[in-house]
């Protein structure tokens, strides 16, 4: 059976084991899930499907496009594929879940 479940400690000790800032976790058809916790600076460029981020851990700034927001715990970014975006001035504790879904390119608005 696929997994459908992941603990936060399960994630943490994936990032732990990996050389990567990131880690996937699960996935399904388009679906995937990452857990991801840069040190110090944030170098993602832009992915070619859409994604949401949900803030488990930490604060900081987020850069999406033209925009610049403070973002903590409990909060959802979304992030159209393409856009540049990235965290900045984020606590040594950063944490988030990284949602990929959709077609490459991403979807379109209304669909």
């Amino acid at each position: 059976m696929p997994n459908r479940r992941v603990t936060f400690a399960e994630a943490e000790r994936a990032l732990s084991a990996s050389d990567k800032p990131f880690v996937e976790l699960l996935t399904h058809g388009t679906l995937s899930v990452e857990a991801y916790a840069p040190e110090k600076v944030d170098l993602q460029q832009p992915h070619a499907r859409d994604e949401l981020y949900v803030v488990a851990r930490g604060t900081g700034m987020f850069v999406n496009g033209e925009d610049r927001h403070p973002f903590s715990p409990g909060d959802v970014l979304f992030v159209p594929a393409g856009v540049v975006h990235r965290f900045e001035e984020f606590t040594d504790d950063f944490f988030v879940w990284v949602v990929f879904y959709g077609p490459e390119g991403g979807e379109r608005d209304g669909a």
